[in-house]
């Protein structure tokens, strides 16, 4: 028999993720709720959870990452990517880019038109503003005060300013900031940080709220499945240190895992499509389509253009004398590589003129590798990521068993649609053309991939975009909200679970559609609201 953990509570809050750090904060900051959150990994105690640069060893360590992979993609000529997922407090947040992106106006303007009313931008923009403490202070886009630190970058390149440079020669204005409602331009991007460390969602709101007696975090806790009783969850089964653990919520419960991690806890407790979990010996709970289609995810074509007469992270970490002063750097004045974005240059524009609005965005580094994980080259280089913002392609995840500790069957179908080859296709004739503008000529870049033999026809392009098409970390709508009348529709706009009681889903996998631009801040927000929102039904 599963052992009640001991205490009474108001909500259980299942992730201690982006989203589920700032849920937990929020409820909790009612002294009367009675907050248990769970998380499967464990405390940020770790150095490189802390220094920016540290992403390089947190994606691909069991320490932090899922490690989770997709299957072999049609689309990407039959590759299999590395999926990483944050497995510790903070979530992603504790190991992705740090970029602070909201995405455009017209990405919730969007979610208002389906039907999801208090979803629109201007509805929005005022969390954004609550959830910040914004280096640029207080304005009309920004709030100062908030949880959310963000900061300019704090080092620069000369080989990136060029290409900023170049991006004007080819018609792209310069902007000082993405986060406005229209991020079409080139800027340098802004960054979770606090005085060139990294600023997690556990940093910002979980720890400061844990000295509150009505918050309580378990860490290292596997999620099995939820506790369903006449038609609503209850509570949560848990697996810790080997034990089988209940734990019950006298209001509701929060899945706050993610787009991966809250389908998987929803198919293992008999939510999703019949067709997929009776197979598995999977009671059936609630025959819902929904849980765990419409994966949408940013493809980058990640171009990599060797550059001559300017320095590149490549060659500057292979020199020890070097690599000494950057260490220096960042111990005295928390300066230099070590604070490091995985990408610093933004650009956001259109992949051809019919296109309403910008499509595809640049993440530039004045660095190159193969893949995460692998060394730097030994040459001199930068990538050219263009990734499609808006794409058209739907995947799935779904569990591989009803084994909680088994990794989930995650298939992005990337590539599937004629919109989304025609942009790939596109994308890299971009950056060839950006590659190209006088502002890069002193530097000589060439093509190292995909390859001065691709051709710029579509097919060829189609093609390369496969060869080199990898993931930007942003898998979203899993779980989506949606109107009663859409069949695969999961939540409601206040994010409650349709046809259950006492369940809301809180993450990035309630999207409709994903939005212009990385969705770590997005998924922030929608904590922030759906929070809200909880405090409010409950009154």
């Amino acid at each position: 028999m599963p052992r009640r953990l001991e205490g009474e509570f108001d909500y259980i809050v299942v992730g201690a993720g982006t989203a589920g750090c700032i849920v937990a904060n929020r409820l909790s900051a009612e002294p009367k709720n009675r907050v248990l959150i769970l998380e499967a990994g464990g405390d940020d105690n770790w150095i490189w959870f802390h220094i920016p640069v540290g992403y390089l060893f947190a994606i691909g360590n069991p320490r932090s990452d899922w490690m989770f992979k997709t299957e072999a993609e049609p689309g990407l000529n039959g590759r299999a990517l590395a999926y990483p997922r944050g497995k510790v407090i903070g979530g992603s947040s504790a190991i992705n880019a740090m970029i602070s992106m909201r995405g455009q106006a017209a990405d919730y303007d969007h979610w208002r038109q389906l039907g999801m009313t208090g979803w629109g931008y201007d509805d929005v923009l005022p969390l954004f503003r609550r959830l910040e403490d914004h280096f640029l202070g207080a304005s009309e886009h920004h709030g100062t005060g908030g949880g959310w630190r963000i900061e300019a970058p704090r080092l620069s390149w000369d080989v990136l300013d060029a290409v900023s440079d170049a991006a004007e020669e080819m018609g792209i204005k310069r902007i000082p900031d993405f986060n406005t409602g229209d991020n079409e331009g080139t800027s340098y991007f802004h960054v979770n940080q606090k005085r060139g460390r990294r600023w997690s969602s556990a940093r910002g709101f979980l720890k400061p709220a844990l000295n509150r007696p009505n918050l309580r975090l378990e860490k290292n806790v596997l999620v099995d499945r939820l506790i369903i009783e006449q038609g609503r969850a209850v509570g949560v089964r848990f697996i810790q240190n080997g034990e089988i653990i209940e734990a019950r919520a006298r209001r509701e419960v929060v899945l706050s895992a993610g787009s991966i991690g809250s389908v998987q806890v929803l198919h293992r407790s008999g939510i999703g499509p019949a067709d997929w979990l009776s197979p598995l010996g999977i009671d059936i709970v609630m025959d819902k389509q929904g849980v765990g289609r419409n994966l949408q995810d940013h493809l980058q074509q990640r171009a990599i253009y060797k550059v001559e007469g300017v320095r590149t992270l490549n060659e500057t970490y292979y020199n020890l004398f070097r690599r000494g002063l950057m260490g220096l750097d960042y111990a005295f004045r928390r300066r230099g590589p070590l604070t490091m974005a995985p990408s610093q240059l933004g650009i956001f524009t259109r992949s051809d003129a019919t296109r309403a609005r910008a499509n595809i965005q640049f993440h530039v580094q004045p660095l190159s590798l193969d893949k995460f994980g692998d060394p730097l080259h030994r040459f001199p280089a930068i990538t050219v990521s263009a990734c499609n913002l808006q794409p058209t392609s739907r995947g799935t995840v779904r569990v591989r068993s009803a084994a909680p500790d088994e990794k989930p069957i995650i298939a992005p179908n990337y590539l599937s649609t004629d919109d989304d080859r025609q942009v790939g296709a596109d994308a890299i004739r971009t950056t060839r053309r950006l590659m190209q503008q006088k502002a890069l000529a002193k530097y000589r870049p060439s093509e190292y991939l995909p390859g001065p033999t691709v051709g710029d026809d579509d097919a060829s392009l189609a093609k390369a975009a496969g060869d080199i098409g990898t993931t930007i970390f942003h898998p979203v709508g899993t779980v989506k909200m949606g109107a009663a009348n859409d069949p695969k529709a999961v939540v409601d706009e206040r994010l409650r679970f349709y046809g259950l009681g006492g369940l809301r889903i809180v993450d990035a996998s309630i999207m409709p559609t994903i939005t212009s631009g990385n969705t770590n801040t997005p998924t922030a927000m929608i904590a922030e609201k759906g929070a809200a929102m909880i405090l409010e039904d409950a009154k």
